[in-house]
């Protein structure tokens, strides 16, 4: 069986970074949402109180993470090894971000499964982006 495409990249390449992309989409819809007020106000009390507490650093992190995340995605399915510095951009957008929610605002949120799995997600795919552009370069899918 031939698991390689015509172009030789392995066809489970296309199908990491499109839902990658589809996630860190998301990522940037959420972040549009924690902008708008109107939007917001959907949110759980926690995360109202999480966003509103937030200062200007955590925000630019969450910012870097969630678009640097999506151009990192668009980049690896254009095959251009500069995804994995957008990708390491991400992750420590993520990180910054981490150190609000679980460091400063942990107090205040409480233990909201919620916001813990999602902040934890994102380190995880975050992470996991990082390793695999470095693998796809080294297969030779990327350059």
């Amino acid at each position: 069986m031939n698991d390689k495409i015509d172009s030789g990249v392995h066809w489970n390449f296309w199908i990491i970074g499109a839902v990658a992309l589809i996630w860190n989409i998301m990522g940037c819809l959420n972040y549009f949402m924690q902008m708008n007020a109107d939007s917001l106000a959907t949110y759980s009390e926690a995360a109202r109180t999480l966003v509103a507490g937030r200062p200007a650093w955590a925000t630019g992190g969450f910012a870097i993470a969630v678009f640097g995340g999506a151009i990192g995605c668009l980049l690896l399915l254009f095959r251009k090894f500069a995804a994995y510095y957008l990708f390491i951009a991400s992750l420590l957008g993520v990180i910054v971000t981490m150190v609000h929610t679980f460091g400063m605002a942990g107090p205040t949120v409480g233990a909201s499964f919620e916001i813990w799995m999602g902040t934890l997600m994102s380190l995880v795919v975050a992470a996991f982006l990082v390793w695999y552009s470095k693998y796809a370069e080294s297969k030779g899918w990327i350059r």
